[in-house]
């Protein structure tokens, strides 16, 4: 039955020839990843290797940590932020280059999860709380892209909107919000722009893995919709061998090893697994190679990949300097924006750290990053006065690589050895970076058993944070000082291996430029124990995420050792008298927005909160600016002159800032994702699934400001749509034309009464008249 619910959309006539030259061990070895990243070739039917990159704001290569510079984007909230479709499609146009430079055939993004909830850790990733505004950035995203001949790959199939216990969690949403709400940005992207493939999730919907859920994969995307892409898994995602691949999954991610291979040639023997069914999986991996150029003739991806702009050419300056802007929203402002002339006091960790990228899998390696303090600097000069303010993050974080030097070599980066149990020197090389991967990357011929790290520190003398990130048993020398800790994974994610590992630092009184070694005892953790004997967790056997824990990220933790708090609030204070104008950074950090975790408080991290009511109290005019791209509490709002949510604005980040705030650029953003006015009043808010590992969708389609406006949260603090700029506008009659059964149009005119040049969005929602039935947004449109 299932082969004959999604026959129409299958690609198998199309291959028939070619499928028909391989043997099943051919076809099915076709179907998992020969390495992290790629997949392999096969000469006899012209088929060259697919590379992948993650994409959701930068196309990092094929290496997870320490590959070559990349051009680090806004992120998705501000993009959709700019509530333009062809800010989206100029951005997946820059990543179809980003990756054609890379010879990468497929983008691992958009993601288009929705903001169920503000705890979510990977919202910033996502696009918005409201499936419409989702869809019509997802499919100009996508046409940009695939009109380049590179392919997007929406993700994460489906219901993925949070973090915890992400890979054993079952979403549990009703058929109305699973088809209306979740499933309607993949329905437009398939529909409105052909993309060309999707990534299931790391959860369940409704008890069935989403990489075995026939429901969602064949008889919906691939059976209703008609749609004749490839479904792949996430990485180590897929759980069991023939539920997988009967499910609609078409592709196993990453390899060479897996639940597919052997297992799946057998179940194909056994008549467990159809080869039909296998013959449609390789298909559609045949369709996506000949999409992208790596089947048949050739590409002439080398000559493509020599025109494209470096990541730190003018022109990508310029163009993420304004995308970046396009997003930053304005939502208070009472005349202290745009900046006029005199001091300014610049205030705040945030301005002088700025976080451009949230954490995991979208993190990148950028050729450089500008901070806000840079950014103002470049603009007032003399005028600015930078202050650092309060910390902001509770776990130690690899150093910056312009802290660290290879001893050898005098170069940005750290010297890295490895070695086998019995001390044999597997490899010594330079890295560009004081955090490395041990494990998924290497190409050796032994597993190490110890990593020795050593880098020349860019401190002056006196109090420095050293320490080290990666599990296993570490010793830190430098100067004359020895620290060591057995640092252990404490969940039952093996990405947090990657993703969040375990860190230690301590203060150490150290003469300047003191060279450091750190030496670390690997101890892998057996996740095939721990995860399947925890029989609450429901795990495979066969499950790939078993996998997962070969691989790991370690550091060097080295950075000048902070000021207490109170005093750096209070000198704040004091310069923010002095100046009369002060502009307080806040914000969080790959801490809150990262993968694999989630927030547990909308609250500022740190003093932070502290930093603005006493800088407000100090100076005549306060500007805070928000370096999140998700909501945060604001109990100091109304003492503030203005507030403007920056997001987390990329490589450009300080640049498009200091445009934004002095109005060489004007940021019209609107809001993504409403902003609730305290923690726990949301219509959806916990992201911890029940002992049974069940999370009800219990908002259902009321989701964001759905559920707000039909008064299930109390008032929020921030609309999703608010936004300011520095315009003003006024609003004719509006007139609906059309009829019921045809398309409806709605006209307003919209006149400019400020000053200045300025852009409007015009916001059209639909009430039901049915009670049960939630407002939404069915158009936009920029003036």
């Amino acid at each position: 039955m299932t082969d004959t619910i999604h026959a129409a959309s299958s690609p198998v006539p199309q291959f028939a020839e070619l499928i028909g030259k391989l043997t099943l061990e051919e076809k099915v070895h076709l179907l998992t990843g020969e390495t992290a990243f790629t997949l392999p070739g096969n000469e006899s039917i012209g088929l060259a290797p697919l590379a992948f990159s993650d994409g959701p704001t930068g196309v990092r290569g094929l290496k997870f940590v320490g590959g070559d510079p990349v051009a680090l984007f806004p992120n998705a909230t501000l993009i959709s932020g700019a509530w333009d479709d062809d800010v989206a499609e100029q951005v997946g146009t820059m990543l179809a280059k980003e990756a054609q430079r890379q010879h990468i055939n497929v983008v691992l993004g958009p993601t288009i999860n929705l903001h169920r909830t503000p705890l979510g850790g990977r919202l910033f990733e996502a696009y918005s709380e409201d499936p419409y505004l989702t869809g019509r950035a997802a499919s100009s995203y996508v046409r940009g892209m695939q009109d380049q001949g590179v392919s997007a790959c929406l993700k994460h199939l489906v219901a993925n909107e949070s973090e915890t216990l992400r890979n054993f969690m079952d979403s549990r949403v009703s058929q109305d919000a699973l088809r209306e709400v979740y499933l309607l940005p993949f329905e437009m992207a398939a529909e409105d722009s052909h993309v060309w493939s999707m990534m299931c999730a790391y959860n369940d919907i409704n008890g069935v893995a989403a990489s075995e859920n026939d429901q969602v994969q064949n008889r919906i995307v691939k059976g209703e919709w008609e749609w004749d892409g490839l479904v792949m898994s996430d990485w180590f995602a897929t759980k069991r061998t023939v539920a997988s691949a009967n499910g609609g999954l078409d592709l196993v991610m990453p390899g060479p090893d897996g639940p597919w291979g052997e297992r799946l040639v057998a179940a194909v023997r056994t008549g467990e697994v159809s080869e039909d069914t296998v013959d449609d999986h390789l298909a559609r991996l045949l369709l996506l190679a000949q999409r992208t150029g790596a089947l048949g003739a050739a590409s002439g991806a080398e000559d493509r990949a020599a025109q494209m702009p470096a990541p730190d050419s003018d022109v990508r300056k310029r163009q993420l300097r304004e995308i970046a802007v396009r997003g930053m929203t304005v939502v208070k402002n009472d005349g202290a924006l745009p900046l006029g002339d005199g001091p300014v006091a610049l205030i705040g960790r945030h301005a002088t750290q700025t976080v451009n990228m949230g954490g995991g899998s979208a993190q990148v390696n950028p050729p450089y990053q500008v901070s806000i303090a840079e950014g103002m600097r470049d603009v007032l000069g003399e005028r600015v006065t930078v202050l650092d303010g309060p910390g902001i993050r509770t776990r130690a974080v690899p150093a910056s690589p312009a802290f660290t030097s290879d001893p050898a070599s005098g170069t940005p980066g750290m010297e890295v050895a490895l070695f086998a149990a019995d001390g044999q020197e597997l490899t010594r090389y330079h890295s560009d970076s004081p955090a490395i991967s041990i494990g998924w990357d290497d190409d050796l011929a032994q597993t190490p058993t110890t990593a020795v790290l050593r880098a020349v520190l860019g401190n002056d003398a006196g109090p420095v944070t050293v320490g080290a990130v990666g599990g296993g048993r570490w010793r830190v020398e430098v100067a004359g000082h020895e620290i060591s800790a057995d640092l252990t994974f404490e969940g039952t994610d093996p990405g947090e291996t990657m993703l969040r590992p375990p860190a230690f630092s301590e203060v150490l009184e150290l003469p300047s430029h003191a060279e450091l070694t750190a030496t670390l005892a690997l101890d892998p953790i057996d996740w095939r124990e721990k995860l399947l004997g925890d029989p609450a967790l429901g795990l495979a056997e066969e499950s790939h995420l078993l996998d997962m824990s070969a691989m790991g990220l370690t550091a060097i933790v080295a950075a000048p050792a902070p000021r207490p708090d109170e005093g750096v609030i209070e000198d704040a204070a004091r310069a923010a008298r002095e100046a009369g104008t002060a502009v307080v950074v806040v914000g969080l950090s790959e801490e809150q927005e990262t993968e694999a975790a989630d927030k547990t408080t909308l609250a500022l991290p740190g003093e932070q909160d502290e930093l603005v009511r006493r800088v407000a109290a100090a100076a005549e005019r306060t500007v805070v600016v928000v370096n999140a791209a998700t909501p945060v509490l604001m109990p100091w709002l109304a003492d503030m002159n203005a507030v403007v949510v920056v997001g987390l604005p990329g490589q450009e980040g300080g640049h498009a800032v200091a445009a934004a705030l002095t109005g060489e650029l004007e940021p019209t953003g609107r809001l993504v994702t409403t902003y609730p006015a305290a923690d726990g009043q949301a219509p959806a808010w916990d992201v911890t699934p029940g002992e049974d590992l069940g999370l009800d969708y219990a908002d259902d389609v009321f989701v964001g400001y759905r559920g707000y406006h039909a008064g299930r949260a109390a008032e929020p603090l921030f609309w999703f749509g608010h936004g300011l700029g520095y315009g003003s506008w006024e609003y004719g009659d509006a007139t609906v034309s059309g009829s019921r059964d045809a398309a409806l149009s709605v006209a307003v005119d919209v006149t400019s009464t400020g000053g200045r040049d300025s852009r409007e969005t015009v916001q059209v929602y639909f009430q039901p008249a049915e009670t049960d039935q939630p407002i939404r947004l069915v158009g936009f449109q920029g003036a």
